[in-house]
Parts: C-alpha cells; sequence; structure tokens
C-alpha cells in the first residue's frame, strides 16, 4: 500500500459507517477490518520513512574517494647546468668620422646603413686649395734647394781662396789681411750652407703638411664597419673644430654583449677557465645566433647600488645579422653535474623563504618535506637538500593533496603537464 491509497480507504470506511441499512453486528465487523487496515498502511508509510532517512545517512558518512596527483620517483641524472643572464649588444670600437681639415663636401661615396671597409672613400672635400698649398710648398722647396747649391759655392770658392793664400802668406808672398777675409768668407759660406739646409727642412716639412692636407680633403673610413646616418650633406662645410662628427662606423664582427652577476657568482667568470665556457646568445624575439661566444672580461669592481659586476663577452658575426642595442639572453654552460636530482619547478612550493615539496609516504599518505634547490636545468630545478633516491614527488595535483591525507598516484609526464596548463 502506498499514500495514494490512503485517501480510498478513508472514504470506503466514511461510507460504511454511514450506512444505516444493516446490522449492529456486520457493522462492527466492518469497522475491526477498517481499523486493522489502517494500521497496516501506517506502519508500511513509517517503515519506508524509516528506509529513506537510513539511505540518506548512510549516504551522508561515506567518504569520497581519494583525489588523483602526478607523481614521479627521484633517480639520480648526470646532467650540464646552465645559468641565463639578460643581455644587450654593443659596438666596443665605435669610431665617430670627423674632418681633420676645413673644406665644402663635393662628393658622399657611401650609401647609409651599409657596410663599409677600412680605408674605404666616404667624403671628398673641395680640394683646390689644398692642391694650390701642395703646389705653393714644392715651389719653395725648390727654392731652397737652388739657395742651398748657391750657398755651397760660395762656400767652395772660400775654401779655394783659403788654400791658395795660406802658402802665400807662409812665404810673405802675400798679405796676411787677405788671408784673414778669405777665412772669414769660407766660415760664412759653411754658416750660409747649413742655414740653407734648415730652410730647405723647414720647406720640406710645409709640403709634407699641405700633401697631408690634401690627402685630409679625401675622408677615408678608419675602420670596417657599418655606417650610420651622414650629419652633413653635399655643400655642407666640414670644419675640424666641430663637436658634432659627420658619421659613425660600427664594427659588427664580433659583436659584444654586457651582462650582471652577482658577487656570489664572481668565482664562475673569474677563474682561469672562464675564457672557455660555452655561451650562447637567444634575440629577444626567440632566434638563437648561430654562432658561439666567449667571456672577454670582467669589470674591475662592483657596483655598490646593484651589488652586480659588469661581465663582457663576444660573438663571431661574420653575417653581421647581430647589430648594437639589441636585447636578449646568453644561455652558459657553468658545470657538469653527476647523479643529480631533479624535479619539476611546479613541484617546489615555496612559503615565507622556504621551499618545500610534498612527497608520498607508505599507504600514499601526503607528507610535507623541506628541501634546498641550486641550479635550474631547463624547467627543472636541482635538489641539494632534502630528498633521497627512490622518493616519490607530487608534481600536479598540490592543491588537492593535504599532509595526512591519502591520494591516488599516478605518472607524470611532461604531455599531461602541458596539456593540464
Amino acid at each position: 500500500m502506498t499514500y495514494a491509497d490512503v485517501p480510498k480507504t478513508v472514504d470506503a470506511a466514511a461510507r460504511i459507517s454511514s450506512e444505516s441499512a444493516g446490522s449492529s453486528t456486520a457493522r462492527d465487523s466492518t469497522v475491526m477490518k477498517i481499523n486493522r487496515n489502517t494500521g497496516l498502511l501506517l506502519l508500511t508509510v513509517a517503515g519506508a520513512l524509516s528506509a529513506a532517512a537510513c539511505s540518506r545517512a548512510a549516504a551522508k558518512t561515506a567518504p569520497p574517494p581519494p583525489p588523483d596527483v602526478s607523481v614521479i620517483q627521484i633517480e639520480g641524472e648526470d646532467v650540464a647546468t646552465f645559468r641565463e643572464y639578460p643581455v644587450r649588444t654593443y659596438a666596443r670600437d665605435m669610431v665617430e668620422v670627423r674632418g681633420r681639415v676645413d673644406g665644402y663636401v663635393d662628393r658622399r661615396t657611401f650609401e647609409i646603413g651599409s657596410d663599409v671597409r677600412a680605408g674605404q672613400v666616404l667624403y671628398v672635400l673641395d680640394t683646390r686649395p689644398y692642391e694650390a698649398e701642395v703646389e705653393r710648398a714644392r715651389g719653395a722647396l725648390a727654392q731652397a734647394a737652388a739657395d742651398i747649391a748657391q750657398a755651397e759655392a760660395s762656400l767652395t770658392k772660400a775654401r779655394q781662396d783659403v788654400a791658395r793664400l795660406e802658402p802665400l802668406v807662409k812665404g810673405e808672398a802675400a798679405a796676411k789681411q787677405d788671408l784673414d777675409n778669405a777665412l772669414a768668407a769660407r766660415q760664412a759660406g759653411e754658416a750660409a750652407v747649413e742655414a740653407r739646409k734648415a730652410t730647405l727642412e723647414a720647406n720640406r716639412a710645409v709640403l709634407r703638411t699641405a700633401e697631408l692636407n690634401l690627402e685630409y680633403a679625401t675622408i677615408r673610413a678608419p675602420i670596417s664597419g657599418r655606417i650610420g646616418e651622414s650629419l652633413l650633406q653635399i655643400g655642407g662645410l666640414v670644419t675640424k673644430t666641430s663637436p658634432a662628427p659627420l658619421t659613425t662606423i660600427v664594427p659588427l664582427d664580433p659583436i659584444w654583449v654586457r651582462f650582471q652577476v652577482s658577487e656570489a657568482e664572481l668565482p664562475t667568470f673569474q677563474r682561469p677557465d672562464s675564457r672557455s665556457l660555452p655561451i650562447d646568445l637567444v634575440l629577444s624575439d626567440g632566434t638563437a645566433h648561430r654562432q658561439p661566444g666567449h667571456i672577454e672580461n670582467t669589470l674591475n669592481s662592483v657596483n655598490t647600488k646593484t651589488g652586480t659586476m659588469e661581465v663582457q663577452a663576444t660573438f663571431h658575426n661574420p653575417a653581421h645579422s647581430v647589430v648594437p642595442g639589441q636585447f636578449g639572453r646568453i644561455r652558459i654552460r657553468v658545470a657538469e653535474r653527476t647523479q643529480a636530482f631533479l624535479v619539476p619547478q611546479r613541484a617546489v612550493q615555496e612559503l615565507q623563504g622556504q621551499q618545500s615539496v610534498l612527497t608520498l609516504g607508505p599507504d600514499n599518505i601526503v607528507h610535507v618535506r623541506s628541501v634546498v634547490t641550486g641550479d635550474r636545468v631547463d624547467q627543472r630545478w636541482i635538489i641539494e637538500q632534502g630528498l633521497e633516491a627512490g622518493e616519490t614527488v607530487i608534481v600536479e595535483g598540490l592543491q588537492k593533496a593535504r599532509p595526512g591525507s591519502r591520494v591516488t598516484p599516478r605518472p607524470y609526464t611532461a604531455s599531461s603537464a602541458t596539456n593540464g596548463r
């Protein structure tokens, strides 16, 4: 019997009680049957309600299944350790091209932003004034040479006079005064020759200066590299005292980078074999430079504000694909580790400067373990202290795992980690 049967029974009882044609015995018998059926109905309903309540209580008290977590088992690995640093490229030997003489630009022979070679002609000034100076200096030099020849001829005559008069004076055939005059003339001739020679050397210097000025009127590249914007166009006046350069040239092979390291890392870059450390350069767009690099030098002091020191390195750049001013990062292979314990970075939790991981004990019970991390290898940390070989570490599902609770471990894979992000 159900709850729906109760109204029907009650209606039947009402109809029977309202009948007056039957005997009292029949009525009594009918009433007893009705009471008995009603009692059975109430017992059935009470039993159903009690069963439903028990079912709900049982559902509330049943514990949920242990949550799933991804785990790894700690094993020793032989790995190379790397460190990464942000860098900026620069050209150490950048040169400003300036004029050494004054003059108007007659020609510009380079394309802005092109690569130039050392000695290549960049600008040609108006050379006519300097050519005239060279011709005048050559004329003065020729005149000085002629003066020397004349002075030497006079000196030769004076020497001959002295040689002729000396025996005559000894034989008293000539006056001593004539010999004295000849000696004085010889001395004057020697001084004149020396003076003319000095004038000749001075005129040679003037000619050399004039030739240099003429040479400087053609401005050449002092080094090889990539040339920048021309700050003076054709017809502009070049002055050797101008504060602004005509243009700049930066050498691109090799290309230099600079980066900062902490005081604790200095020994790595100051040891004798630091120049042999392999270095890779990755630019800001993610492209890797094909040529390897090496450490060149460190600066001579630590920056007191940042507690870091600048380290400089070079990379071969034959294709000139890297230019000064670019940002990127370098990856330095600093050491080789044998049987190192590594865990994914996501497995390490940090709270108030303390690092820890969650491990599994007997019966898959979660425990907290304090650890000390070392260098990073790709997306994993080297664990220096806190773990032993064979231990199980939770990598994913950390938010569901509570210390002291039981979990269901699943093997961790890098692909599942990627999909789960």
